[in-house]
């Protein structure tokens, strides 16, 4: 099947940003809410997750497994995104406004992944 140039963007953008949880897994440790388990091992799942999800979307038989899987993900995104509010610690430097935005990003890249079904 012949994707959009949009959805490969998509499927290239979960990819690259699962490939980065193992290149640089120091950064999404600093921004781990404390009362999860097993951070070294979170990080390394999320990133599989968002790699296996990003391919999967440009299978056809596990395209629309794939769009729910990261509307799922990026759901439970969400907790890192509150959490990076709670203090400055957890913000890891980040501007408090830039989170702020964060918060309605993940909600456009919800519907971007839902376009697709």
């Amino acid at each position: 099947m012949i994707y959009p140039w949009h959805f490969l963007l998509m499927a290239g953008m979960y990819i690259l940003a699962g490939i980065f949880h193992f290149l640089k897994p120091k950064a999404y440790l600093r921004i781990m809410p404390r009362y999860l388990p097993q951070h070294k091992l979170l990080v390394y799942l999320s990133g599989a997750a968002e790699i296996l999800l990003g391919i999967g979307l440009v299978i056809t038989a596990t395209k629309t497994l794939a769009i729910y899987g990261i509307i799922l993900m990026l759901l439970i995104f969400l907790l890192v995104h509150f959490y990076m509010l709670s203090s400055k610690k957890a913000a890891a430097g980040i501007p408090v406004w830039a989170l702020i935005l964060r918060l309605p990003l993940q909600f456009v890249l919800i519907w971007w992944a839902y376009f697709y079904l």
